[in-house]
This record gives structure tokens, sequence and C-alpha cells, in this order.
């Protein structure tokens, strides 16, 4: 995918279309993390939010109560 730096004020950016917020799952506000290897390249790595505890609780708990029986098959 072909970007181009545009002027945004005073300052230049890079516009995120559409197309690659979708591909990326990026919305309005997120962080990212910018990194410059050696070579120059710049790489962008978003910023998420791990999961609580209540959510990560829950979601073994409907593991185990849906794929229980299999799961002490595969053990």
């Amino acid at each position: 995918m072909l970007k181009t730096i545009t002027k945004v004020g005073n300052s230049q950016g890079l516009i995120l279309d559409a197309a690659l917020r979708e591909l990326t799952g990026l919305r309005l506000g997120d962080q990212l993390n910018v990194t410059v290897d050696s070579g120059g390249s710049i790489i962008l790595t978003p910023i998420r939010k791990a999961a609580s505890e209540k959510v990560v609780s829950a979601t073994i708990g409907k593991t185990v109560k849906d794929y229980g029986k299999t799961l002490r098959r595969l053990a």
C-alpha cells in the first residue's frame, strides 16, 4: 500500500484511510508505539489494553463449561 506524507496544519502527517484502519482495527484515539529500525523502517504497533481479570475468568469458565468433557479426554 503506497501512502504519501501530507501537510497537516503546520506539521506533516500520514493519513490512515478507512481501508487501512479496518485492516488493522485502529480507531480514532488509539495509541501507537512508533519505533524505527536500523534500516530506517518505521514500525507502528497498536497499544492494546489487556483484558480484565474478570473477563479472563469468565472466558475460562465458559470454555470449561462448553468443552469440559473434551478437555478431560485430552488430559
